[in-house]
């Protein structure tokens, strides 16, 4: 599927060669200021240009197809497209029968029966997380006042990021990364537990996003080598502010109020010019693959505006569907609060 949330809902389509790519949003809220140069800022952080991305460039402009009437939302549901301008789609030809080792070339391929579009990785290429920042956008205009950032930790386990990236550019290979993305100003009481909890939510929308291969939450899996008394962490105000932050900002699948902190893991490009041995599909035997076209050497320099918007996506969606809940059960909550005592935690909510 290529839908992702509840009443914050995003569906997201293109190819990276084809005409254009982008998103559509539905759920949002009418009355929200929005305009094209609204995208522009997190666009640009996207876009490559720095040592270590593609050479590929593309100019990014959205397109607010629907959704918009006078500078602000509708309710309706909201496109934003931006047209591909700067593909060489020759340089993809051969994969269709020798796919790319590490790549989704051969998993589309028996899927799709042969009919995935090869261009670029076509569906399947990093070039589609545009998408994500544009509807990531919208979102943290829904999630204000949240505020979202990430930063890279790691390139190919070092913080000498010059140095891994100019030594793999040398090479003609790739290197991966760990990204860290924050959320504060976090409203206590979002999330469900089990199946709807927030690492379950963030995880799912994290994964969708192109190279992922892992996530986890506050201390992660340090969190193993611990005792309970160095991992609890101790609450010492009534609005649920934590001493120590090692759960992350979730507790039972659902915020406490803390900072939401959470660490991503970025694999290599798949796509690099050092030859590679992989199978020819079509006459069943081992070949040399070179590939050819402009790919990223480093993925995760380009990535922490995406795991900002994957993240904004996934609170729109809680917090449009913490309201909701309010709002259906405002009756039902005053009478239960005036039949019995209230408690600090009840006060604490008004």
């Amino acid at each position: 599927m290529n839908s992702f949330g509840t009443l914050f809902r995003v569906t997201i389509f293109g190819e990276s060669h084809g005409k254009a790519l982008g998103i559509t949003v539905d759920g949002v809220p009418p009355g929200i200021e929005l305009k094209e140069d609204d995208f522009l800022r997190d666009l640009k952080r996207r876009k490559a240009g720095k040592k270590g991305t593609t050479p590929r460039k593309e100019p990014d402009i959205p397109q607010i197809i629907s959704g918009v009437h006078e500078g602000f939302t509708t309710g309706a549901p909201l496109t934003i497209l931006c047209r591909n301008e700067n593909s060489r789609s020759g340089d993809y030809e051969k994969l269709k029968d020798i796919p790319r080792p590490g790549h989704a070339d051969f998993t589309a391929g028996v899927k799709y029966f042969g009919f995935a579009d090869r261009r670029g990785s076509g569906h399947f290429s990093g070039r589609m997380t545009l998408g994500l920042v544009a509807a990531g956008v919208i979102a943290k205009k829904v999630c204000r006042p949240m505020i979202f950032s990430s930063r890279i930790l790691s390139l190919h386990g070092s913080s000498d990021f010059d140095r891994e990236i100019r030594e793999a550019i040398d090479a003609g290979d790739s290197i991966g990364g760990i990204i860290e993305t924050t959320v504060d100003k976090v409203d206590p009481g979002l999330g469900e537990p089990f199946f709807g909890s927030v690492e379950s939510l963030l995880s799912h929308i994290v994964f969708s996003i192109p190279a992922i291969r892992g996530i986890e939450f506050g201390d992660g899996f340090r969190a193993a080598e611990m005792r309970g008394c160095e991992h609890n962490d101790s609450i010492v105000e009534i609005d649920g502010k934590t001493e120590t932050n090692h759960s992350g900002g979730i507790n039972g699948g659902i915020t406490s109020g803390n900072q939401v902190v959470f660490r991503a893991a970025v694999k290599p490009a798949s796509s690099i010019s050092l030859p590679q041995n992989t199978i020819n599909v079509s006459t069943g035997k081992i070949e040399e693959l070179t590939i050819e076209g402009r790919h990223d050497v480093c993925i995760p320099l380009r990535m922490p505006i995406v795991l900002e918007a994957a993240s904004a996506i996934v609170f729109a969606d809680l917090l449009l569907q913490r309201r909701a809940y309010l709002l259906s059960h405002e009756s039902a909550i005053r009478k239960t609060r005036q039949e019995r005592p209230e408690n600090g935690l009840e006060r604490n909510k008004r």
